[in-house]
């Protein structure tokens, strides 16, 4: 169960985190993996590390949020992997503050990855898929899409319409493309603990420990079991869900 033998998936933000697990997930289980970021040199070592295991992939460096740095990658799939059959919307940005600590260049920082960048590449995703009548998209929306969350005004707004854009496009396609999008509470990643070292110097182990603990479960998630999630949307075992929104959220919706 859970293969994707015989697919092609493009993972975008596949050079770190998430990205990086559901790439190399993705890859393990029989996909032939296009792994785009901004980074070239981070998504060139997943590459090669897929490929040091026996798997097929591409590292391709974009910026989501450019329509033409967009439509090269996805070219370079249709040149280099075949037919796309799976999209992995991954790629985001992050910023802590509440309305009056977000400047508008903040906003439209975000606004330019984490909304605009999900709206390329669903687009270009749909444009190959609709033709052949299937195809799977899963984007990276956040538990902020569900509920509110101090101090992430402009990350939960962008984040609610990733949401969104997901439930329109399931609707507008169904039958077609499914289009699922999930959900993660912190997931302990290579941003979490450059983000407190930058700015809890000294206080690190405190300020882990209180991050932990907004978990109701006591620790934050793994990107490996976001991967786990996104394998079994991506796999045909899933053929019957789709505009459904997935937390991952250590128990937080329980409380």
């Amino acid at each position: 169960m859970f293969r994707l033998v015989n697919k092609t998936a493009l993972v975008t933000g596949a050079g770190s985190g998430i990205g990086r697990a559901i790439a190399l997930l993705f890859a393990a289980r029989g996909a032939k993996v296009a792994a785009v970021d901004l980074d070239e040199s981070s998504v060139a070592g997943v590459a090669r590390e897929i490929e040091a295991a026996g798997g097929s992939a591409l590292a391709v460096q974009a910026d989501v949020a450019d329509a033409a740095s967009v439509a090269r990658a996805f070219a370079a799939v249709d040149s280099g992997l075949a037919p796309l059959d799976v999209l992995v919307a991954s790629a985001g940005v992050a910023h802590v503050g509440n309305i009056l600590a977000t400047s508008e260049a903040d906003f439209d920082r975000l606004y330019r990855v984490n909304v605009k960048g999900v709206y390329l590449s669903c687009q270009q995703a749909v444009e190959r898929m609709l033709p052949r009548g299937e195809g799977v998209i899963l984007n990276l929306a956040s538990i902020a899409s569900l509920i509110a969350i101090e101090d992430r005004f402009a990350y939960s707004m962008t984040k609610g319409a990733v949401l969104t854009m997901t439930r329109s496009i399931a609707l507008d396609y169904m039958g077609k493309i499914r289009c699922n999008c999930l959900c993660p509470a912190r997931i302990h990643t290579p941003f979490v603990d450059g983000f407190v070292q930058k700015n809890y110097p000294g206080r690190e182990a405190e300020m882990m420990k209180q991050l932990s603990e907004y978990q109701p479960i006591g620790r934050m998630g793994r990107p490996d079991e976001v991967a786990a999630l996104a394998l079994y949307l991506c796999s045909d075992e899933a053929a019957f869900v789709t505009g459904g929104a997935f937390p991952l959220d250590g128990g937080i919706l329980v409380k």
